[in-house]
């Protein structure tokens, strides 16, 4: 007995370091990213400190996941993901399933400026949103754009804020814009059950439930208008939201 509890010592013990390590080192690479800089390129080293993190956070979250429709899209194309927005892991979440599509979130300004995390994402390509200043929030949909025709894929919510409801906010229609510059497809998740983790935490386990509902192909995305896109996008969300 005293035996096992020694090994589980050491276990403990080396988690706790390999833990602390890898926080110096993320720390150290923070350190060497500028402020309000736009990052045009998804830095490698960064991306892998980042979804090192989100693994390490969905473990002590105790957060399972449950996929459906992965099927409906393709490995190595880039694309602009849309879904509801209900809590601070619906993105965590959404990337960590998609981690090989590179989503870069768009996203307030507000989250860049957390610790250590701000500064990494802002590196793989994140971007924020002025919502209060029209002319910056269109320059951000540039830059958006050209990011996802070039780079990565990338990531926004067309509610534009989260929604502690039942059911979707208004759409900011201008996001599908993106799309429509790029000239490529939009991948509408739905994701349920992020509002309930921090309820949950520590006691229990969450269970969340993402989907892919519709892709709407590059030929589509060239026809609609972006009202008639938030429309489609509106209707499959509230079709799995409301009958999960």
């Amino acid at each position: 007995m005293i035996y096992l509890l020694k090994i589980i010592l050491v276990l403990l013990i080396i988690i706790i370091v390999c833990f602390l390590i890898y926080l110096l080192i993320s720390f150290i690479s923070s350190l060497f990213v500028k402020n309000n800089q736009i990052y045009m390129k998804n830095d490698k080293f960064y991306r892998f400190l980042i979804n090192g993190w989100t693994h390490i956070a969905l473990k002590i979250m105790r957060i399972k996941i449950h996929v459906k429709g992965l099927d409906k899209i393709q490995k190595n194309t880039r694309y602009l993901f849309v879904g509801n927005h209900r809590s601070n892991f619906d993105p965590i979440v959404t990337w960590y399933i998609f981690e090989k599509y590179n989503i870069a979130y768009i996203s307030k300004k507000e989250n860049f400026q957390i610790p250590i995390f701000g500064k990494l994402v802002r590196k793989c390509c994140f971007l924020e949103i002025d919502r209060e200043n029209p002319k910056k929030a269109i320059k951000t949909i540039q830059v958006a754009s050209k990011l996802l025709e070039e780079e990565v894929s990338v990531g926004v919510y067309p509610e534009g804020t989260r929604n502690k409801k039942e059911g979707l906010l208004s759409f900011h229609n201008g996001v599908f814009k993106i799309a429509q510059k790029a000239n490529t497809s939009i991948v509408v998740v739905a994701v349920t059950g992020t509002e309930k983790v921090y309820k949950n935490f520590p006691f229990h386990r969450s269970d969340i439930y993402l989907e892919v509902v519709d892709v709407l192909s590059n030929d589509d995305v060239k026809v609609l208008t972006t009202t008639e896109i938030g429309e489609r996008v509106r209707s499959k969300l509230l079709e799995k939201i409301d009958g999960r």
